[in-house]
């Protein structure tokens, strides 16, 4: 099941991010951009009675989903279904366990997600949602071209549907779990996670910045025949921007690659992103023509848990801090 998933995934992220807008800009790559520095004083200084009053919900509360559909809701949902993993850890961080009736089949995080009703894969199971009569469902644009038909199923029976954007970037992270947030009433909970994820990255940009030369990095998300990695203008290339790595994929998008060409590229760290294969780190390795190329004889195959990447959560940053030691263990040190 856990290689479904990755193959649906990466097949989906393919067609979507080969579509989205351009990459991160210089002062992004820093960490240093003007929206980072200007939230973080807005962080420091919040907290006064008025500033509170002024960021408190008020119901009847119509919002506005990644569609553009308008859904109100008369009070802050009491039950919850979340039909995506990312959307789960979102709601999880934001302490919604007891509001949180079901969860997709993928979602395995945090452990109490594990012990919630299940409704479906990529195949949502659409009379067992409406048949649970929740507040709210969340869904994400990103399975919108399998599960648009049955969002408005649900729709039909009475039960909003807030399609969650596809975030593309740290920065539309934040936002997501911001928008989350308001949706659920936990407005105060979605900044101080964003406040958190941001020092996490501001930390990590900081241990990276004094690279004196930057590491040729490939990042592995699937395993021969079907090799696909991330190129220009994917959440990875603004990962490996920020801690100062260059991409040997130039291409845009996620792309299929042989085994021949990263031999070609040479690269100095292989980062796998999959786990299916048993022993993943040798049998990469053991490839024909491997044992040759720098990243195999400096030791340098390292493998981090994709769910850090691949979902646009609460765990990116630290995906960034895992990303990050992989490719400059010295700097973590």
């Amino acid at each position: 099941m856990k290689k479904m998933w990755q193959l649906w995934l990466t097949a989906v992220l393919a067609v979507l991010l080969l579509t989205a807008c351009g990459g991160t800009d210089d002062n992004q790559d820093k960490g240093t951009d003007n929206n980072a520095s200007s939230t973080e004083q807005s962080g420091k200084d919040e907290g006064t009675d008025s500033e509170a009053s002024e960021d408190a919900i008020t119901y009847p509360l119509t919002i506005t989903d990644a569609t553009g559909k308008e859904i109100t809701l008369e009070k802050a949902p009491e039950t919850i279904i979340s039909t995506l993993p990312s959307n789960t850890e979102i709601l999880f961080e934001l302490g919604l366990d007891d509001e949180i009736v079901a969860v997709d089949d993928y979602s395995d995080y945090p452990e109490a997600a594990n012990g919630k009703e299940k409704i479906g894969d990529m195949n949502l199971n659409i009379e067992k949602i409406i048949s649970m009569n929740p507040d709210i469902v969340f869904g994400h644009e990103m399975s919108l071209p399998g599960s648009e038909a049955g969002f408005e199923q649900i729709r039909d029976a009475g039960i909003p549907v807030y399609v969650v954007k596809n975030a593309m970037n740290f920065d539309e992270t934040y936002s997501t779990i911001e928008a989350i947030g308001e949706a659920t009433n936990k407005p105060e909970e979605a900044s101080k996670i964003v406040e958190d994820m941001k020092a996490k990255v501001e930390e990590v940009v900081a241990k990276t910045a004094d690279v004196e030369t930057p590491k040729r990095v490939i990042v592995e998300t699937s395993d021969v025949p079907e090799i696909y990695v991330p190129g220009k203008n994917t959440f990875m290339q603004e990962i490996l921007d920020k801690i100062g790595a260059e991409n040997v994929v130039t291409e845009e998008g996620w792309i299929m690659i042989s085994p021949e060409e990263i031999v070609k590229q040479n690269p100095d760290v292989m980062v796998i992103m999959h786990d299916y294969t048993p022993d993943v780190i040798n049998s990469v390795k053991k490839r024909d023509g491997f044992a040759d190329l720098t990243a195999v004889k400096e030791d340098h195959v390292v493998q981090v848990d994709d769910n850090l990447t691949s979902r646009t959560g609460p765990r990116l940053s630290e995906g960034l801090e895992e990303v990050a030691k992989a490719v400059y263990p010295e700097a973590f040190k």
